[in-house]
C-alpha cells in the first residue's frame, strides 16, 4: 500500500504562488492552496494542466500525471482554516508589512504547533513575521524564484530563531522538488533582491533617461553575459508592482538612495502596466499560460 501523499500548504496563489502549487504537485505533494480571490485559485488550476500536460518538455525525466490524478492533488479554497492538517505551509501575498502580520497572526491560531511557515517573501526579514508567531523557530524563508518548477535552487533565509530540526526539514522536502537549498542570513531584501532590484532599477532608469528600448536592454544581458532572460523581461514576470514594492521597503530598511524607485517605474504601475499579470508591462504579454510554460522549457 502506497503511504499517503504529504500535504503542503500554499498561501496566495498569484504568479509565483501559482507555479510554486504547481511544483509541488508534479512532484508527488498534495497541495492545499488558498487565496481570497476564486480567479487567482482557477488560474492556478489551469497552470496545473497546462504544464502537466507538457510537463516530459518542461521538466524531463517526470512523467506526465494522469489529469484526474493531478486535479486530485491540487485543493483549492478560499478558508484559511482548510490549512490545518498541513504539515508545512509557504507563505507567498502580497508584499505588505500590514497584509503579511495579519496573515502570520491567523495562521499561529489555525496551524498544528508542529507545523513550520515557509516565508516566500521579496524583501521583509523572516525574524520579524516570525516574532509575530508562538512558534520563531519554525519559521524559516523560502525564497522561490518564478517559475519554480523550472527552476533548480532555492535561497533559503535562515532567522535568527531559525532551527536546525526546521532548516533541515525544509532541505529535505525542497530536495524532493529536485532543487539545492542555498542559505542565507535574514535581512531586507536578501542576497538576491538586494542585488537584483537595483539591477532593475537601473535597467527601467535606462529606458527612462537614455530612451533605449527594453528588447535592447534586455539583449546585452542575453546576448553579451548569457542570461537566460534580461532585467525588464524578469520584472514583467514578477510583477512590476511586486518590483515597485519591494524597492520601497529596501529603500525604507537601508535609507540608500540607491533604491529609490525611478519615475517611470511608478508610472507604469499607477498606470497598470504590471507586466505578464496584466498582459502589458515594459513587453505585450498576450500568450497563453501553456504557450509560457513551453516557451521557459526552452
Amino acid at each position: 500500500m502506497a503511504p499517503p501523499l504529504r500535504t503542503i500548504g500554499v498561501v496566495g496563489t498569484g504568479c509565483i504562488g501559482a507555479s510554486v502549487c504547481v511544483d509541488y504537485v508534479i512532484h508527488g505533494f498534495r497541495v492545499i492552496a488558498v487565496d481570497t480571490d476564486q480567479t487567482a485559485l482557477d488560474d492556478t488550476r489551469r497552470l496545473l494542466r497546462e504544464t502537466n500536460r507538457f510537463l516530459p518538455a518542461v521538466r524531463p525525466g517526470l512523467d506526465r500525471l494522469p489529469a484526474a490524478t493531478a486535479d486530485e492533488r491540487l485543493v483549492t479554497t478560499t478558508e484559511l482554516t482548510a490549512l490545518a492538517d498541513c504539515e508545512f505551509v509557504v507563505e507567498n501575498i502580497s508584499e505588505r508589512w500590514e497584509a503579511k502580520r495579519d496573515l502570520y497572526r491567523a495562521l499561529d491560531k489555525i496551524l498544528p504547533a508542529g507545523t513550520g511557515i515557509g516565508v516566500n517573501t521579496s524583501s521583509i526579514p523572516v525574524g520579524l513575521l516570525a516574532a509575530e508567531t508562538t512558534r520563531p523557530e519554525r519559521v524559516v524563508g523560502i525564497h522561490f524564484m518564478n517559475p519554480s518548477y523550472l527552476k533548480d535552487a532555492v535561497e533559503v533565509m535562515r532567522g535568527a530563531a531559525t532551527s536546525d530540526a526546521c532548516l533541515a526539514y525544509v532541505q529535505e522536502m525542497l530536495g524532493r522538488l529536485g532543487k539545492q537549498s542555498v542559505v542565507v542570513g535574514d535581512f531586507p531584501g536578501f542576497v538576491s533582491n538586494r542585488i537584483s532590484h537595483l539591477f532593475f532599477n537601473e535597467a527601467i532608469r535606462t529606458v527612462q533617461d537614455q530612451g533605449e528600448r527594453p528588447e535592447v536592454v534586455d539583449d546585452i544581458f542575453k546576448k553579451c553575459f548569457g542570461h537566460t532572460m534580461g532585467p525588464l523581461e524578469t520584472a514583467d514576470l514578477i510583477g512590476l508592482d511586486t518590483v515597485l514594492l519591494t524597492l520601497e521597503y529596501l529603500h525604507d530598511s537601508y535609507r540608500d538612495d540607491r533604491y529609490q524607485a525611478c519615475s517611470l517605474l511608478r508610472e507604469m504601475v499607477a498606470a497598470g502596466r504590471l507586466g505578464r499579470k496584466s498582459g502589458r508591462g515594459f513587453y505585450e504579454h498576450r500568450g497563453t499560460a501553456a504557450a509560457d510554460t513551453t516557451r521557459n522549457a526552452r
